[in-house]
């Protein structure tokens, strides 16, 4: 039996569990005291093993931890991993693995330990398997994270991070934002706001800032632009269709190597053969030097505005995003990863 446990929960066992398949206290005390075969990880879950755990298996042993002794810990009804530690598990850029938030059902309770934290909630999600551990859905995680992070640029770059990554649409988050009552806090707000008016990382949203304090006109954000035959040339960060002008914003981390920096001239090369004014400039130069920044941008819309016709290009698949909208299941959400 307890072969068997082992093998569902990751070498893991709680004590309940432990002492069903008819494993005596004093045994279990003794195989993990110091030098011994099991190793005590939390308070009543046990790593069978001698080796360190990993990433997995820590997760895992919070859920183990904060789950009913009377559930099974891997159906996710009573315990589920939420917050930065589920979203770093799919992989989510900025999205930090700890602390451990946990969302057990109230009225139940157990108490902090270590870097497990655990969130009671009387909105129990519907919840998936992420490397085997009972998760909240990404949607979820994210908004229990922004609920418990005073980080402003990491919230920002989290949720962005989700949205861009196809794991929720914005909709759905400022929904699930609004239903856990965190939708008010200053970063959450402003985070949620950049996501609906298209921005997709931190970078463009300092740039959405950046321009809101000018007079110059609010662009589109991420718009796909295509040629009068239909082809797709580019998706420029923010793009101003009356006046033909694409800013972009370049990273050395995912511009500078050699393929993606020829990427780079070539998706500039498309735009500019069909009169696209493309305005380049880094995070940093928006960061550091904005007034430069803004004045090429306003030197290129009044060259653009001033042209007799826009450029061949027409700008598809950007919709100013409303609200409310009612919170739903998406039918392209990426079906593949409810279990990872």
């Amino acid at each position: 039996m307890i072969t068997r446990i082992a093998h569902r929960q990751q070498n893991m066992a709680t004590f309940h569990q432990l002492r069903q398949a008819g494993i005596p206290a004093a045994t279990i005390s003794g195989r993990s005291r110091h030098g011994g075969p099991w190793q005590r990880l939390l308070p009543r879950v046990y790593l069978l093993q001698t080796g360190p755990p990993d990433i997995r298996q820590q997760a895992l042993s919070a859920v183990l931890y904060a789950a009913h002794p009377g559930a099974d810990p891997l159906a996710g009804t009573t315990a589920a991993l939420t917050g930065g530690a589920a979203l770093a598990l799919l992989g989510i850029r900025d999205a930090p693995p700890e602390p451990l938030d946990i969302l057990v059902r109230s009225p139940c309770s157990p108490a902090a330990t270590g870097r497990v934290r655990p969130c009671p909630t009387s909105r129990w999600p519907a919840t998936i398997h992420i490397s085997g551990i009972p998760s909240a859905r990404p949607v979820r995680a994210a908004a229990d994270f922004a609920a418990r992070t005073d980080q402003a640029d990491l919230v920002r770059s989290v949720l962005a991070n989700v949205v861009q990554g196809g794991w929720c649409h914005p909709h759905d988050l400022h929904a699930e934002l609004r239903a856990g009552r965190v939708r008010n806090r200053p970063a959450v707000r402003a985070a949620a706001a950049e996501l609906l008016a298209g921005v997709r990382s931190i970078a463009e949203g300092r740039a959405r800032d950046t321009l809101a304090a000018t007079d110059l006109p609010a662009p589109l954000w991420n718009t796909r632009l295509h040629g009068p035959d239909g082809t797709f040339l580019a998706s420029p960060d923010a793009y101003w269709p009356d006046e033909g002008v694409a800013l972009e914003i370049d990273s050395a981390e995912y511009h500078y190597t050699r393929d993606a920096w020829q990427a780079t001239l070539l998706r500039r090369l498309r735009l500019e053969s069909r009169g696209v004014l493309v305005a380049s400039t880094t995070p940093g130069l928006l960061r550091d030097s904005p007034a430069e920044v803004i004045a090429a941008l306003r030197a290129l819309l009044a060259l653009g505005a001033a042209r007799p016709s826009p450029p061949g290009v027409t700008a598809r698949g950007h919709a100013q995003l409303e609200l409310p909208l009612p919170l739903r299941e998406l039918p392209y959400a990426p079906k593949a990863r409810d279990t990872v």
